[in-house]
């Protein structure tokens, strides 16, 4: 999920789209308007220009594309109108919003001011801090299960979460491995690393399911995903996927990738 401010510029930059097509259209349309008139039977149309008569010249139907282009620039004109309103609130808005504003306030304050103030609201690092410090119990290992330790001295179950471990804790992104997590209608499961969005302060979940070319256990992870789905934890918003096969290796690049466009 995107920040408010990039969903203002989201959708600037859509009205801003909108502005160019219907300005495009309209430098092609024919002069004057649409008049409609019902009868029982049928509705009649008629050209209305400055200049004719002043209920417009019927419109034969031999002549149907002039009804068509009256008719979508009556459409094009009133859709421009409102595009370019809210084009400029949305400009006027953006111009000085910063979605942490009010943190910064605290933020710029001297050091020992800070001391003194309770913020209206924790900032980041206060609520980071506060999500990190929760105690959880994640799952147990198996008597015979090998060793693999990583970089910030914790076990983890295989290489592949070792890479993706250690990528995190060197560029400073702070997760909790298999905390656990609890699904409506599925049950606890936990998923191998989780993080607190700064954008949303949500939490986001990654699974990474290494052995898709085993069936059962391919089978599982796509029931795991889809429990994921009806408890409104959807892939490319809350929940991030990653997969392995024996011939398809996870390669840091992918990692990267991911933690660029799901995490920072």
């Amino acid at each position: 999920m995107s920040s408010l401010r990039e969903m203002l510029l989201y959708e600037q930059a859509r009205l801003e789209k909108i502005l160019r097509k219907t300005e495009e259209q309209l430098k092609d349309a024919p002069q004057g308007t649409l008049r409609l008139s019902n009868s029982k039977k049928w509705t009649q149309y008629y050209h209305c220009t400055s200049e004719g008569r002043k209920n417009g010249v019927y419109i034969a139907k031999s002549n149907e594309e002039l009804v068509h282009q009256l008719a979508q620039k009556s459409y094009d004109e009133k859709v421009f109108k409102l595009a370019e309103k809210r084009l400029a609130q949305i400009k006027r808005l953006t111009k000085d919003y910063d979605d942490d504003e009010i943190e910064k306030i605290y933020l710029k304050e001297h050091c020992e001011r800070r001391k003194l103030i309770h913020p209206i609201e924790p900032t980041w690092e206060q609520q980071l801090e506060s999500w990190m410090n929760q105690k959880y119990e994640g799952k147990s290992f198996w008597k015979d299960t090998p060793i693999i330790l990583t970089e910030r001295g914790e076990r983890v179950r295989s290489k592949s979460e070792k890479i993706m471990a250690d990528y995190f804790y060197r560029n400073g992104i702070l997760y909790k491995y298999e905390c656990p997590l609890y699904l409506e209608n599925f049950g606890i499961v936990h998923p191998d690393f989780t993080f607190l969005s700064k954008r949303t302060r949500k939490e986001i979940y990654w699974e990474h399911d290494g052995r898709m070319d085993d069936p059962t256990y391919a089978k599982n992870a796509v029931k795991k995903i889809e429990a994921y789905e009806k408890n409104d934890i959807y892939p490319g918003e809350r929940l991030i996927l990653t997969f392995e096969t024996d011939q398809t290796i996870l390669s840091t690049q992918i990692i990267e990738c991911m933690v660029n466009k799901y995490l920072l």
